[in-house]
């Protein structure tokens, strides 16, 4: 054996012997922690559940109807009101949603969830300005309600193309939501559109 190969084998061994003695030690240390043993992982008995799938359309249609139903013998069932109109939100059917949402606030009309999913689909409908006085409302009724806040200053800057109103729409929305993720996208928003508004 050449001086060269046999200086290369040892240099091999030595590496090997420091893995070994190294995962040996990790062994050890994660055994203790883990009350004496290394920790395993188990298998699933059972094949793991998948996500809930959307309903067809078929299930949605019956379920409209049904709720159709509920309202047409109950008219002040708010919850069937709210849960259809929700259902037209859902499946992008914006008149429908706010006719359900409509009667729904009718009964009730301190919920800002309510009527800022209908200023949603009024947005939906091409009718901004309805919009705005629908998240206007919310805001109003709930003073620490944020997507209506938001909301305002969206339809401001992409449908109005106001952005000097859209800036004061979303610093009242950071009085209320400063932390969050979306307020930071805001804040550099905000930035970018002070720049222009100049």
């Amino acid at each position: 054996m050449k001086k060269e190969t046999a200086i290369l084998v040892i240099v091999i061994a030595c590496i090997v012997s420091f893995i070994a003695g190294a995962l040996s030690y990790w062994r050890y240390s994660v055994g203790r922690k883990t009350g004496g043993r290394p920790a395993m992982v188990q298998q699933p008995q059972a094949p793991p559940q998948t996500a809930a799938q959307e309903p067809s359309p078929a299930e949605v249609t019956a379920k409209i109807d049904a709720l159709r139903d509920i309202v047409k013998k109950d008219p002040k069932n708010i919850a069937a009101w709210m849960e259809l109109g929700n259902l037209y939100f859902d499946v992008d059917q914006p008149r429908e949603a706010v006719e359900a949402y409509g009667k729904y606030l009718a009964l009730k009309p301190d919920n800002a969830d309510v009527r800022t999913d209908m200023g949603i689909m009024y947005r939906k409908l091409g009718d901004s300005d309805r919009a705005i006085q629908e998240f206007k409302k919310a805001a109003q009724t709930d003073s620490r309600h944020v997507n209506s806040r938001y909301n305002i200053g969206v339809v401001l800057l992409h449908d109005k193309q106001d952005i000097k109103g859209a800036i004061k729409a979303w610093e009242d929305y950071l009085k209320v939501d400063s932390n969050s993720e979306r307020a930071e996208r805001v804040k550099d928003q905000m930035e970018r559109m002070r720049a222009m508004a100049k």
